[in-house]
């Protein structure tokens, strides 16, 4: 009984250690925002369209593929992930989506929201999670150190 009791506790806190982080608080965010996410991995590569916004009080993640197909959603309410919609869980979209707040937060919020990142040049870091390389504010690429995985990620342009 014990020992089961132990085990479970083991997989509750392997469960928690392994949830990407989420800043302190929801960062100062200029909101909607529709990008083009590019994904490669292993010489593998997959295009989303990802498009997030505030509802609510809310942070809603929407992400298709190109033929407009939902691939995830998850809205960010008080600092914890939450399902949207019927679609089965997707951890990775919820590590991209943890990633990219980190990319988007402002230079200036970073320190308070993510004590542990590391900013120089054109680059931000969270060890051991992420490292994002800025060509501008908006477009960036997203590494996932260890992982041979990276997203690039660029503005999708508005219609006249």
């Amino acid at each position: 009984m014990i020992r089961a009791l132990l085990m479970g506790c083991v997989l509750l806190l392997s469960a928690c250690a392994s949830q990407p982080p989420l800043p302190a608080k929801n960062p100062t965010l200029t909101l909607p925002l529709q990008l083009h996410v590019e994904r490669e991995q292993n010489g593998q590569r997959q295009d989303w369209l990802l498009v997030i916004q505030r509802e609510d009080g809310a942070i809603r993640w929407s992400m298709m593929d190109p033929l407009g197909i939902p691939q995830a959603r998850q809205k960010l309410i008080d600092g914890a992930w939450q399902a949207d919609g019927l679609l089965p869980p997707n951890p990775q979209a919820r590590e991209l989506f943890a990633a990219l707040l980190f990319a988007l937060t402002p230079a200036n919020e970073v320190p308070g929201n993510y004590p542990g990142a590391r900013e120089f040049d054109d680059i931000r870091v969270l060890k051991p999670h992420w490292q994002i390389i800025y060509q501008s504010p908006q477009v960036f690429t997203v590494n996932l150190p260890g992982q041979d995985l990276n997203y690039h990620i660029t503005p999708l342009e508005a219609a006249p």
